[in-house]
């Protein structure tokens, strides 16, 4: 059988693979996966369930609800001021990653460039490459604090930049992008004339600071930027499947068009209990806390172990630890720290080769006392290493 090059040119996930391999043993403490472990509020579920009682179960609009729609509007105007129409410039998707795959499909050419920062979430290049466009990575530095430099991206744009992917709060680094970058980064958009496709679904969990103004509350940045974003992190909803993008109503329609031919709409009973959790938010601030404790108990544990060093974390469910004073790479100390003591991390080469190769990536989507069992087992791996 003939297999379309589209797909043969996807490569297996790294994650993925260290968390099928973790599966094969016992009693492991799995770091891999930003999967969290905390159920949605109870309004939430509460929503699903009355939905689902009531016989909601059958198909939507293809751009989904339009009170769901009408609440991510809300949304979005009561916590950034910015104002869409969301009959038009909203479409609701089976996850943010439907989200961002449909924005690529529906804008990228063969030839085009798509300029992504690296450490950076691995589906982005895959799908890219996939369209036969070509990823152009910019590596951020952990002297920066992972932060994108707005002179280095400047290098990289060509006049077959078609795109720029935001990523900020990001996966898998936890950094925030300073206001005053952002500003410079939307300036130089309109002055190359590239989109953005800004991923703000880490928005709502930041610890020590609020995050960046969205680029696309910049002058020129509205009809130039696609905001990804949806309901897995801030509501603990990874498997309802529930995302949206935000972008002019032109592409909007062209996206609605293909998710008809690809999924036809988000699950029903998703989007009503996404309508509850949009209008009574009061339970994301409750999982908001959880994920800060348990950073502080990663980020306190981490840089007491010898040899290691945990990068600081504002933002996310994820650490980025160095551990090269170990005499390992990350990828030899996530493999070895599975086989010995059943901890399961994700090596940071997975998210931008070799820039990255001295970095395990730590999910704390676990329960305060497991995280303190893999932190007790990741020291005895450090101190028993010859």
């Amino acid at each position: 059988m003939n297999i379309s090059q589209r797909v043969l040119c996807v490569e297996p996930s790294p994650p993925r693979a260290i968390f099928d391999l973790a599966a094969k043993y016992t009693d492991v403490v799995d770091l891999t996966l930003g999967d969290p472990d905390l159920p949605p509020p109870v309004n939430v579920r509460e929503a699903a369930c009355k939905a689902i009682m009531e016989g909601k179960t059958r198909y939507s609009a293809n751009a989904g609800l339009i009170d769901l729609r009408k609440a991510i509007a809300e949304d979005l105007k009561r916590n950034s001021g910015m104002v869409i129409d969301p009959a038009s410039e909203v479409i609701v998707t089976v996850g943010a990653m439907e989200a961002s795959f449909l924005t690529l499909y529906s804008i990228l050419e063969p030839g085009d460039e798509v300029v992504i920062h690296a450490p950076f979430w691995i589906n982005y290049s895959q799908v890219v490459r996939s369209l036969g466009a070509t990823p152009v990575f910019v590596y951020t530095r952990p002297e920066d604090n992972f932060e994108l430099q707005v002179e280095d991206l400047e290098k990289v744009i060509t006049p077959q930049t078609r795109l720029v992917v935001l990523n900020y709060p990001n996966n898998p680094s936890g950094a925030i992008l300073p206001e005053e970058s952002v500003e410079k980064i939307a300036k130089l958009a309109v002055e190359k004339d590239f989109l953005v496709l800004s991923d703000e679904i880490y928005e709502s969990l930041t610890y020590d600071r609020k995050p960046c103004r969205s680029i696309r509350s910049y002058p020129g940045m509205a009809e130039r930027t696609i905001i990804i974003n949806g309901m897995s992190k801030r509501f603990a909803m990874t498997g309802w499947r529930l995302g949206w993008a935000i972008a002019p109503a032109e592409l909007i329609s062209e996206m609605t068009k293909m998710q008809e031919n690809i999924v036809a709409c988000a699950p029903l009973p998703a989007q009503y209990a996404g309508i509850e959790a949009l209008r009574d938010d009061s339970g994301s601030a409750a999982i908001r806390d959880e994920f800060r404790t348990r950073r502080d108990v990663i980020f306190e544990g981490i840089n007491r172990i010898p040899k290691l060093k945990c990068m600081p974390v504002p933002a996310t469910f994820y650490a980025l630890v160095d551990v090269s004073a170990t005499g390992l790479t990350g990828k030899e100390f996530a493999f070895k720290l599975l086989e010995t003591e059943k901890v399961a991390v994700v090596h940071g080469s997975a998210y931008g080769g070799d820039h990255y190769s001295k970095f395990i990536r730590i999910a704390f989507t676990m329960k305060e006392e497991r995280l303190r069992e893999a932190l007790r087992r990741i020291e005895k791996f450090v101190l028993e290493l010859k």
